[in-house]
């Protein structure tokens, strides 16, 4: 089976970067330093405008932090997968937890229901939850397609432990795609070891400011950003580079 690449993707050219570079599929996100929240209206459409041979899926997570949410919180990732199967995207990706580190089945099935018939990625709230190998027969008896996962490790390629015995576990009933710090010159390790196919990068490089004139002494953000005249987008020749 040929190799899956999915691309973490931060913006609609981010999209175009992957599809150039032969990614399967994209994950639209926005705040990535945020580990990935719910993209507007405008870049979903614009990302679908610019492409038109990558499966586009869209995360809806409400904000950073846990996976508990809120009433409200609930409600806005109801109207975001409505919109979303309005817009037509390929899937959604979300997870959810209960206090106590458990799937919260109560509402990943409502969010499921909401989100049918599109494909549903469960994110790396599997990676914080207290039992993985209960929470996934729970993710595939409540129909989640695949689980984004790192081994509940800081990285996949020191989560290899997990994840393989996750594919052994799962066979072909879900898919299991190890992500984080996934990298062209780990990648082929972290497939042997796992015997995962499908896999998820950001492929990203460091992309300069065209302002002439700058102003470094006044951040727009959070002091992790090293400065407001880069940012980070993905790298078509990087997305190539996995797939060799």
């Amino acid at each position: 089976m040929k190799r899956i690449i999915e691309i973490c993707a931060n913006s609609a050219q981010s999209c175009v970067e992957a599809e150039a570079g032969g990614a399967t599929r994209v994950e639209l996100c926005a705040a990535i330093p945020e580990g990935g929240t719910t993209p507007s209206y405008g870049e979903i459409k614009t990302a679908q405008a610019l492409t038109s041979s990558i499966d586009i899926h869209v995360i809806i997570r409400p904000r950073g932090g846990d996976f508990l949410y809120s009433e409200a919180e609930i409600q806005s990732m109801l109207i975001d997968i409505e919109l979303c199967k309005q817009l037509k995207v390929h899937g959604v990706v979300f997870g959810c937890l209960t206090p106590q580190g458990d799937i919260d089945l109560t509402l990943l099935n409502k969010l499921i229901a909401a989100a049918k018939p599109l494909s549903i990625t469960f994110h790396r709230a599997f990676d914080v939850c207290r039992d993985p190998f209960a929470a996934l027969e729970q993710l595939i008896e409540a129909g989640c397609d695949r689980i984004l996962t790192s081994g509940q490790q800081a990285t996949a390629e020191q989560g290899i432990p997990l994840i393989a015995e996750l594919v052994k576990q799962a066979g072909d009933r879900i898919i299991i795609m190890p992500g984080s710090g996934v990298r062209e010159n780990n990648i082929a390790q972290i497939e042997t070891a796992t015997g995962a196919k499908e896999f998820h990068t950001s492929a990203r490089s460091i992309v300069h400011s065209q302002m002439n004139y700058r102003n470094e002494q006044v951040p727009m953000g959070s002091s992790v950003v090293t400065s407001e005249f880069e940012r980070v987008e993905t790298d078509r020749q990087k997305v190539a580079a996995y797939l060799l």
